[in-house]
């Protein structure tokens, strides 16, 4: 018994006979201790009493380290700005999940700047008035230091005037437009090929393939255009033969197209064009008897195209097609991003997964260089976006970049898959054959 509790013993007990009450001091036994009664303080409140025993403890506690909470001296947020509710979700909620597991392991050196990181994302709903709607709330946040996207080149071209005005980094995981670019906007950047280059090396992938005589079909639209006129530049280039028809609409008879393209005989058929009016194409010509390759561009990367074209894709020399970004699972140093990301999501990353980390990565990479370039204090969007063209040999999971004048990198993969299966399931199985990296087409 300590001696406190003693001494609460002893005034219990004053009503004892001496020598029980001797007795009781020696033995430590006898009447329950009572609580001390609390005496009031000069204005009748009750004062809590503490004391130290004097007897030394039977055991020495030793003080538990406490972790000092981290309070950010300011708190910086990068917003990524897609689709995620639109008809290919699936590509857009990875550049999401790219970005959140990219702010979970890069922001180390942030933070001992003092910085936090906070990521926010937008909808652009796959539709300009709704991209143009968001990018003026983004901008109005003085918190946003940089952004990720879009995923429509479109939607990029009309946000950026925004985001040029205001001064605000962007980084796009996925826009191949030439105009998204070509504005030569300081704020835009982005970390794949363009359009051009897809045309580029598509001819290279004929020439790679050994055909001599290309019968090429497009449509109307502008992205489709530039990528022909440079298929057509470098197949010339390389004595590759090249006969164009365009095209306006799934709507058009393509009965006299066909038969042109039957009497050219050629070795390939470049179609480029939407997965509806690829699929009618495909069916009119395998029905004609046209037995020889198809190769299209980025914009049949779609698991609809098997809706619209059926078995018709493996038949005769198959069908192959280019595009800019490939699964994590074909870039070198992607085997421990692929393991975080299914450890961390729960599934593993589709495409454009390892654009979204990658880009948010440029983003806080930048970030960090402009705020050490005034030591430690807190950089504007302006230095944000000069440090993001100032970077050397940034190494992420689809490569290592550095950016031109433009905003594009300096090199780019373009890559050629081959469709295996006409079942939709199995879209995401369909393999590269042939990879090519350039730098921007002039």
């Amino acid at each position: 018994m300590s001696t406190k509790f003693t001494l609460l013993a002893l005034r219990n007990c004053e009503s004892l006979a001496p020598a029980l009450f001797i007795i009781l001091i020696t033995n430590l036994i006898g009447c329950s201790p009572v609580a001390a009664e609390t005496p009031p303080n000069s204005a009748g409140e009750a004062v809590i009493l503490t004391s130290t025993p004097f007897d030394h403890p039977t055991e020495t506690p030793f003080p538990t380290p406490t972790q000092m909470p981290f309070v950010p001296k300011a708190t910086i947020k990068i917003v990524v700005h897609v689709n995620p509710s639109g008809g290919q979700p699936n590509y857009d909620t990875n550049i999401i999940h790219g970005a959140e597991l990219a702010v979970q392991q890069l922001t180390g050196p942030l933070r001992e700047l003092g910085y936090q990181i906070e990521l926010v994302t937008f909808d652009d709903h796959g539709n300009i008035e709704f991209g143009v709607m968001n990018a003026k709330k983004i901008v109005a946040d003085p918190e946003i230091r940089c952004g990720i996207g879009h995923r429509n080149s479109r939607i990029m071209v009309q946000a950026s005037e925004i985001y040029h005005k205001e001064g605000l980094a962007f980084v796009s995981p996925a826009d191949t437009s030439t105009a998204v670019t070509d504005r030569g906007y300081l704020e835009i950047n982005r970390i794949t090929g363009r359009d051009d280059g897809q045309g580029r090396a598509d001819a290279l992938f004929a020439q790679e393939k050994g055909f001599t005589s290309v019968f090429i079909i497009s449509n109307n639209s502008a992205d489709s255009k530039k990528i022909v006129d440079y298929f057509k530049r470098e197949a010339e280039s390389i004595e590759v033969k090249a006969i164009s028809i365009p095209i306006s609409d799934v709507r058009e008879d393509l009965d006299g197209v066909i038969r042109r393209m039957m009497a050219t005989n050629p070795d390939l058929v470049y179609f480029a064009g939407r997965p509806s009016q690829a699929g009618q194409f495909f069916r009119e010509a395998r029905a004609a008897g046209y037995m020889g390759t198809f190769l299209d561009t980025d914009e049949v990367n779609n698991p609809d195209l098997v809706d619209f074209a059926g078995p018709l894709l493996v038949e005769g020399d198959g069908m192959y097609y280019t595009d800019t970004v490939a699964p994590a699972s074909y870039y070198p140093d992607s085997a421990q991003f692929i393991q975080d990301f299914n450890d961390y999501f729960g599934s593993l990353p589709q495409l454009y997964a390892a654009q979204g980390y990658d880009a948010a990565g440029i983003c806080m990479k930048a970030i960090e260089e402009a705020s050490k370039a005034k030591g430690g204090e807190l950089p504007t969007r302006q230095d944000v976006a000069h440090a993001i063209r100032s970077l050397v040999d940034y190494k992420g999971i689809t490569g290592t970049y550095n950016f031109n004048e433009k905003g594009d990198p300096t090199l780019a993969k373009y890559f050629v898959f081959k469709v295996i299966s006409a079942v939709p399931g199995k879209w995401n199985q369909n393999t590269v054959v042939a990879t090519f990296e350039m730098e921007p087409p002039r």
